[in-house]
């Protein structure tokens, strides 16, 4: 039986807009074991990417229970957060977010710079992490000399270099193609299956979702019905 890395416990989110309290998540349970990889699915304004970011901690919920790892995170401050996040979590966007005039190398290493790290290791670490994501022999290329499929990996590449407990995924490939979105969904898959990565991952492609080994659908803030992939 895998150990449950996520632990959520009647989780609530509601932001306040003037006097108005828009409650967007309503008392949501949810267990993820290590190993898992959990697409989260629901129409527009479902939930699941404040589900997403709450789980990642990048934001706090309202009320209820969040565990990950062991470690409460529902009640920490935003600085033990950002500390925490550093150490655990790895992030996945749609957009790449990388820095224009840093090489696929540099942009790997921005991680570990957080970190009290000597420089020939960080280059050691992001080499690896290159490695992984088939990209070595474009280490020293810039974003823009890189392709979307290419960028993306450069962007998976980063979130793996500190070797996080978790992988955080919020439509990793909603600016790509078919063909290319497919080759960086079964680089996700592989890291979960041979690497043993826990990943949730929010789309809205049904496709997208096939990759994961179970999906949760969300809608108007509640989880609906679960499905395994097939």
């Amino acid at each position: 039986m895998a150990t449950t890395l996520v632990e959520i416990r009647g989780l609530t989110k509601a932001y306040v807009r003037g006097k108005q309290r828009v409650e967007v998540l309503h008392g949501i349970d949810l267990d993820i074991p290590e190993g898992d990889f959990v697409a989260l699915m629901g129409p527009s304004g479902s939930g699941k990417t404040t589900l997403l970011n709450l789980i990642g901690g990048l934001d706090s919920p309202s009320d209820g229970l969040l565990r990950v790892d062991g470690q409460r995170i529902d009640d920490l401050g935003s600085d033990q957060l950002a500390a925490w996040r550093a150490s655990t979590v790895g992030f996945i966007f749609q957009s790449y977010n990388l820095m224009p005039v840093l090489t696929a190398q540099k942009n790997v290493e921005l991680p570990l710079l957080l970190a009290d790290m000597p420089a020939a290791e960080r280059t050691r670490r992001a080499s690896v992490a290159l490695r992984l994501v088939g990209l070595e022999e474009r280490a020293r290329h810039k974003p823009n000399e890189l392709s979307g499929g290419q960028q993306q990996r450069v962007a998976i590449a980063r979130a793996l270099v500190s070797d996080p407990r978790i992988l955080i995924c919020d439509e990793p490939t909603g600016d790509l193609d078919r063909a290319t979105a497919d080759d960086v969904l079964r680089l996700l898959q592989q890291l979960n299956r041979e690497f043993g990565k826990t990943i949730v991952m929010v789309t809205h492609d049904p496709k997208a979702a096939e990759y994961a080994s179970r999906t949760v659908h969300l809608d108007k803030g509640t989880l609906a019905n679960e499905a395994p992939a097939h």
